[in-house]
């Protein structure tokens, strides 16, 4: 009977076969697809130019003379790399004490808005109480206001505190964040309530479910936030400008800024401190991009 049946098959199978070669269709909807895909990467190639050029034109003049940087037309690459321009920033700056503030700063402005930001995320999607529609929309009246409005509030708070040129007056107002509480809430509610659900018949309580099951399936909406809280904390420049003038706790932007001066500029130890600033970040983003992204998608999922 078997045999019968697989006799019965084979003309079938190899009836199909020569109907329809293998190697025909596929070829014909790739050469169908292939300008809609010229298109698309020819416009991708042309937006990397354009994200690229600035850093390869910052790289690039880091590594040449103060003469070659007055130059018209600009040259695109140095005669002779001076590598010694790397050299430079240090004996200009306190460059090892301004990245370790640098690092301090960020690492306590993103625990403290991981902690802070998720915790009311979760409680904003979840939580049912009377006037959380109208206090979530006071969380977000914040972000359209300026952040230069809070400036002068925010000094004479910390200046009555004693924290002027301390590092605590750089951590302390950046611990909390609206956007970083907007984009939790948008995750949390993306995750199904059935896990919550689940979980309380087993017995456990709120805080069981946010730390043991709800936090763990987060983490990608925990590292979006943490990238981009790193990229906000490690690049801000006014509010340290204005809470500390004392160079040894000053980070990095504020004492790349200041290389800045009146009449002249040294442009090549300038370009040299500003590229050893940015790698630290730039290695954090292309380690991390994947699970950025996909944070990023699943934020943007529900409303």
């Amino acid at each position: 009977m078997s045999d019968t049946l697989e006799h019965t098959k084979q003309p079938y199978a190899a009836e199909r076969a020569a109907a329809r070669p293998p190697s025909q269709a596929p070829a014909e909807s790739r050469r169908r697809r292939l300008p809609e895909h010229l298109g698309v990467h020819a416009v991708l190639l042309l937006g990397s130019v354009v994200m690229l050029g600035p850093f390869f034109w910052e790289v690039s003049t880091s590594l040449k003379t103060l003469g070659e940087t007055l130059v018209l037309p600009p040259t695109l690459l140095p005669e002779e790399p001076q590598w010694s321009n790397y050299g430079d920033v240090f004996d200009t700056l306190p460059f090892a004490q301004m990245f370790a503030n640098s690092v301090l700063l960020t690492a306590g402005r993103v625990l403290g808005q991981l902690v802070l930001c998720s915790m009311a995320g979760y409680a904003f999607a979840r939580f049912e109480f009377r006037g959380r529609g109208l206090l979530f929309g006071l969380f977000l009246s914040v972000l359209m206001v300026p952040s230069q409005l809070f400036l002068l509030p925010q000094y004479e708070i910390i200046a009555s505190l004693g924290w002027l040129n301390t590092l605590q007056a750089l951590i302390v107002p950046g611990l909390f964040s609206a956007f970083g509480t907007f984009l939790m809430r948008q995750f949390f509610l993306s995750l199904p309530r059935e896990l919550e659900e689940a979980a309380k018949l087993d017995g456990a309580n709120h805080w069981q479910i946010f730390t043991r099951i709800m936090l763990p399936l987060a983490k990608p909406g925990l590292i979006a936030l943490t990238v981009l809280d790193v990229l906000w904390s490690w690049n801000d420049l006014m509010w340290p400008l204005v809470v500390n003038n004392d160079p040894t706790a000053m980070p990095l932007s504020v004492g790349l800024a200041s290389l800045i001066g009146q009449y002249q500029v040294n442009t090549t130890t300038l370009m040299a401190g500003s590229v050893l600033a940015t790698m630290p970040v730039l290695v954090m983003f292309i380690m991390l991009q994947r699970q950025f992204i996909q944070g990023i998608a699943f934020s943007g999922s529900k409303g």
